[in-house]
């Protein structure tokens, strides 16, 4: 069994910044894909970043050049800097982990993050509100 556990969250007006954080133990030998989610009620939960176990990264269009997905120094723990803030990244923000790697595509010699969700996920954390008011 994996733990997932966030923190930070809160309210903030439009263009300010918060910061969540997340940390996840277990299988504490590997080191997992993390991922963070949205979701606002009678809404599906999107993916927002998410992070491989080699630092590959991988962002929603809608939060490209705002939020800033990175690995805590602790084995395990990451976090989601989230600048210029805007209403409709409300929502609650749902941390995910597993312990096997995104898919990738192959692409120019590389391999890359492909298309990635809930699905790929089997560990969550509980959630934390993130409020943008106008």
């Amino acid at each position: 069994q994996v733990n997932v556990v966030e923190s930070g969250g809160g309210t903030v007006e439009s263009g300010g910044s918060l910061r969540l954080s997340c940390a996840a133990s277990g299988h504490d030998d590997s080191t997992y894909s993390m991922a963070w989610f949205r979701q606002t009620p009678g809404k599906e939960r999107e993916g927002v970043a998410a992070i491989d176990y080699d630092g590959s990264v991988s962002y929603a269009d809608s939060v490209k050049g705002r939020f800033t997905i990175s690995r805590g120094n602790a084995k395990n723990t990451m976090t989601l800097q989230m600048n210029r803030l805007r209403p409709e990244d409300t929502g609650t923000y749902y941390c995910a982990a597993d312990t096997t790697p995104l898919p990738r595509t192959f692409s120019g010699g590389y391999y890359y993050i492909s298309t990635w969700g809930a699905a790929d996920f089997d560990y969550w954390g509980q959630g934390t509100q993130v409020t943008v008011s106008p």
